[in-house]
């Protein structure tokens, strides 16, 4: 695909990058060259390929879910500056 100094100063304006004297020019053609390797990486043949989202196989350690500090309510409200019913009272910011 070829890119002219018209597409790349309207890509610059869409995109909100400065472009200063000549730039664009000279981004014209490496724009052409990136879209070629776009384009050749499009006649790859990837049927049987599975998609990835990494380059290794990546899986997740999970642990059990399991409760390990229950039943000492009685030892947390201990070093509450409030507390009501067993929970923290906190003072009203909203009215």
């Amino acid at each position: 695909m070829s890119v002219d100094t018209n597409t790349v100063e309207r890509i610059a304006r869409l995109a909100r990058i400065a472009l200063r004297d000549g730039e664009a020019e000279r981004l014209a053609p490496e724009l052409g060259n990136i879209l070629g390797w776009i384009e050749q990486l499009g006649e790859v043949d990837t049927r049987g390929v599975e998609a990835m989202t990494a380059v290794m196989p990546n899986t997740l350690r999970l642990r059990d879910d399991v409760v390990t500090d229950g039943g000492i309510r009685e030892q947390l409200m201990a070093n509450a500056p409030q507390a009501e019913h067993g929970f923290f009272t906190v003072p009203k910011v909203i009215e």
